[in-house]
């Protein structure tokens, strides 16, 4: 009898296992935990949180990706702009396309009362997103919410008894980029207007000199010298690796109710003071020129001009929904023992995208 019995249970297992494949089974309407329509549409809802979650994630590691073969000099820094370019639209539209796909099928449920015969469900990821939609709120309810920064504009330097005017750097070819990720904690319970917005990014500063001159270290100091030859381009690229902290204010409308009440500052006005510290992880000057016979030369010049190691300034942004006027101010010098200090001062566009 017990032979038959342990035949049966795993004739009868197997024939599930062979069914099942890889935990992915139709939904049902008569046999699933969701039991109700409306929690069917809640699970739909949340794959959509989860696709925008997802495409994010995912542009993050391409962009680090893109910023490795910059800084290992594979690709140059306008093939960069353009990849990250790239990626960014491309996980736009997929966004925009899984999101639309799942509207569909919201609008189906909603209609007709039942799961599209055509949807394959994970029935695991669907448990999953049951529980936690029972014990945590939605990130545009929490207190704290992440998102995607990114800022570029005019860069150049600023120095005692000299403006910008007489500054030896061009005003429009000289630039910086900033990328990195920022998290935003409302200060008080119920209200939304105060924030605090903290994080790290990847600071980029370039200083492009004037009339084919170069930065050339002499002792433990570093000037600009007219190079002996007409100059096609001469840069110096400052990467850094700083935390920024930001008190955020502006209105915040109140959006849910009951226990799903939050703050959102879409469509709003915010000013953000603060500023930043970190480490300078990189140096490098760049020429390009053309030799006696005629040759392009490009040179790549590491490190060597005694720039400052750790750098610390003030930043601060006025914006409206989640584009801003950004500007930056290191504190420390670009170089650690000119007899003349000279810092860094930014001015562009800052993008924050939740």
């Amino acid at each position: 009898m017990k032979r038959i019995i342990v035949f049966v249970l795993a004739t009868t297992m197997g024939f599930f296992a062979q069914n099942v494949q890889a935990q992915i089974v139709k939904i049902e309407t008569n046999k699933t935990e969701l039991e109700t329509q409306e929690e069917k549409i809640e699970v739909l809802k949340a794959r959509k949180d989860e696709v925008v979650e997802s495409e994010k994630k995912a542009l993050k590691r391409e962009v680090k990706k893109i910023m490795n073969r910059l800084e290992k000099n594979e690709i140059t820094e306008e093939e960069a702009e353009k990849l990250k370019k790239e990626a960014a639209e491309k996980r736009a539209s997929n966004i925009e396309n899984r999101i639309a796909i799942l509207d569909n099928q919201i609008a189906l449920l909603e209609r007709n009362g039942v799961w599209s015969s055509n949807v394959v469900w994970d029935n695991d990821y669907l448990k999953k997103v049951i529980n936690r939609r029972k014990n945590k709120k939605p990130e545009r309810y929490r207190r704290t919410r992440s998102d995607f920064v990114f800022a570029w504009g005019l860069n150049n330097a600023l120095a005692d008894g000299r403006s910008l005017d007489d500054s030896p750097y061009r005003i429009g070819g000289s630039r910086f980029a900033e990328l990195g990720w920022a998290w935003t904690t409302r200060v008080f319970e119920n209200s939304g207007w105060l924030r605090v917005k903290y994080g790290f990014s990847f600071q980029f500063n370039g200083l492009k000199p004037e009339n084919d001159q170069t930065f050339v270290r002499v002792g433990d100091q570093v000037v600009l010298q007219e190079f002996d030859r007409n100059l096609d381009k001469s840069k110096l690229r400052m990467d850094n690796l700083v935390f920024p902290f930001h008190f955020e204010f502006g209105p915040a409308k109140r959006i849910g109710e009951d226990d799903n009440t939050g703050f959102t500052t879409h469509d709003k006005f915010k000013i953000g003071v603060g500023g930043y510290a970190g480490f300078n992880i990189g140096t490098i000057q760049k020429l390009k020129f053309d030799n006696d016979q005629g040759d392009r030369v490009k040179q790549k010049n590491r490190g060597g001009l005694n720039t400052s190691d750790f750098v610390y300034g003030l930043s601060g942004y006025v914006g409206y929904d989640n584009v801003g006027i950004y500007v930056k101010y290191d504190l420390n010098p670009i170089f650690k023992d000119n007899p003349v200090d000279e810092r860094n001062i930014s001015l562009g566009l800052r993008f924050d995208l939740d």
